[in-house]
């Protein structure tokens, strides 16, 4: 089961009370919305939204007690408002944006988001999705390929692991992530293989967000979730990366300039030794959350 990050800390920020209604965006199978739909009862409810209908089926099967007063959603979280008027949820009390990976995806999904297991170089969250990592590393131009491991994996060697991917393809395809993982290595120098984080991280990071449009849909989303919540609404927003928490950052500091927003931790919230001594994926989540303080658009 996905051990939800700085869970503890959601939860104070969210103050969840009987009958306050929330938008868990990436619900995944329900971390954070089991305990705030246990505070907000009765009648408290929770539009959830997955791309991954698997782990939709996954939330179902959890929080099935709590079925009445669940609305999941199969889609992409950039399509926010139009999810909350077609479902005629209404405004929330508060919304949560976790734009981590779950463990199911990694353990159990086989979808090669992963490079400790070999599976196939897929990486899609949505199935549906008809590019994958292993199209991406195949077929697409090798300037493009060390544009995406530059730009989103902050990859100081993506010009020679480029030039290797493009090197290795010529004489067979390139179809697992061990294949992947191998050319890495051999693109890498050996004195910096041996870092604190494995040498391939940012390679799956990278062809990981392009797969799905993550960033681009993040600036998508951000905007939206300002016209979803009432007055004094709560918004958190758990980001992994520093891509990902630059967008929020500005995002937020944009709204605060406007007076639309009022920014609850001027530095982000990050986990607890204890949390990453447990949950070793959490250690680089950062939390930043805010208030809204005027009065949206209706829906």
């Amino acid at each position: 089961m996905h051990l939800p990050v700085l869970q503890k800390e959601i939860l104070e920020f969210f103050n969840p009370k009987p009958n306050e209604n929330f938008i868990d965006c990436t619900i995944g199978e329900g971390g954070y919305a089991l305990p705030i739909l246990e505070k907000t009862a009765p009648a408290g409810k929770i539009l959830g939204i997955d791309w991954d209908k698997e782990q939709i089926k996954n939330c179902q099967a959890r929080l099935k007690e709590f079925k009445n007063r669940l609305v999941l959603v199969v889609d992409n979280f950039a399509h926010l408002k139009k999810i909350v008027a077609q479902t005629k949820f209404g405004l929330a009390d508060g919304l949560l944006l976790d734009l981590g990976m779950s463990s199911w995806h990694l353990e159990k999904a086989q979808r090669g988001f992963t490079f400790l297991k070999n599976e196939p170089l897929d990486m899609r969250y949505n199935q549906d999705n008809n590019l994958t990592a292993e199209i991406i590393v195949n077929q697409w131009p090798v300037t493009e390929i060390e544009k995406i491991l530059k730009e989103y994996g902050e990859e100081r060697w993506s010009k020679r692991i480029a030039q290797e991917i493009e090197r290795a393809r010529k004489i067979k395809p390139i179809k697992t992530t061990q294949d992947l993982v191998s050319l890495v290595k051999k693109a890498i120098p050996t004195r910096y293989q041996h870092q604190k984080i494995h040498c391939a991280t940012r390679t799956f990071q990278a062809l990981r967000i392009a797969v799905n449009q993550e960033l681009e849909n993040l600036k998508k989303v951000l905007e939206q979730t300002i016209e979803v919540l009432k007055p004094d609404g709560r918004l958190a927003i758990i980001s992994f990366h520093s891509l990902e928490d630059r967008l929020v950052k500005n995002f937020l500091q944009e709204k605060k300039k406007q007076n639309i927003l009022k920014i609850i931790n001027k530095k982000p919230i990050t986990p607890s030794l204890e949390e990453i001594k447990i949950n070793p994926r959490s250690r680089s989540a950062k939390l930043r959350t805010a208030i809204l303080c005027h009065t949206p658009t209706n829906l």
